[in-house]
């Protein structure tokens, strides 16, 4: 009996030593909020992974063109990792069409992929909100806003702005202090570009935001 439990058991360490045990990769998924974005909204997904081991996952996203990022290392903490986006899609820096993201986690790799579309929805660049806290922080003066409402969405036409700012009047405008509230409500993401640009709209037509005349001395 022991000559046989002594045989098995060099077999089994033998068998181990022949064929060692396979070991597995963790799995990596890509979970998208969604597979259509429209300009103005931000990209949205998540990192699901079979188990953390410490290392970063390594993204990168392209285009049909192939086209892409660089390696964007993104921590895994827990099995489900949000990913947000900090920026959302503009017209000048993400054409349309489609984008793959690619994911490489501990050796496993997936992709996932989404399409940028154009609509009719109204979209004030990103560029525009800081100007926006600095004029509300009254750093800035009221027409170097509208200057920027003018400039950086001159293309889509979402402002109907009726003068011009030149060096001359870019202090001439007046937009009255309660005005700064509707200011606030769209950094903070409770009023939409939209509502944004029909307040303004509105407010210019009525001649509430308007630019000062002056008046010339008699000689």
């Amino acid at each position: 009996m022991r000559v046989i439990t002594l045989v098995i058991a060099i077999v089994l360490a033998l068998s181990l030593t022949i064929f060692p045990l396979a070991y597995a990769e963790p799995s990596v998924e890509i979970i998208m909020e969604k597979t259509t974005y429209s300009y103005c909204e931000k990209l949205f997904y998540t990192i699901k992974v079979s188990e953390v081991t410490g290392n970063p996952a390594i993204i990168h996203i392209r285009d049909e063109s192939g086209k892409g990022s660089s390696a964007i290392p993104f921590p895994i903490a827990d099995l489900e990792n949000p990913v947000p986006s900090r920026v959302a899609f503009e017209k000048e820096i993400f054409p349309l069409g489609k984008y793959f993201i690619d994911v490489e986690y501990s050796g496993s790799e997936t992709t996932a992929e989404f399409t940028l579309i154009d609509t009719d929805k109204t979209c004030i660049p990103e560029v525009v909100k800081p100007i926006m806290a600095n004029w509300l922080s009254g750093n800035i003066s009221d027409g170097f806003l509208i200057d920027a409402f003018q400039k950086f969405t001159e293309d889509e036409g979402i402002f109907k702005i009726p003068f011009d700012i030149n060096e001359t009047t870019v202090y001439d405008v007046n937009i009255p202090q309660w005005v700064k509230s509707i200011g606030y409500w769209w950094l903070e993401g409770a009023i939409s570009d939209d509502e944004l640009a029909n307040a303004i709209n509105n407010l210019i037509e009525r001649n509430i935001i308007s630019l000062n005349q002056k008046m010339g001395n008699d000689i």
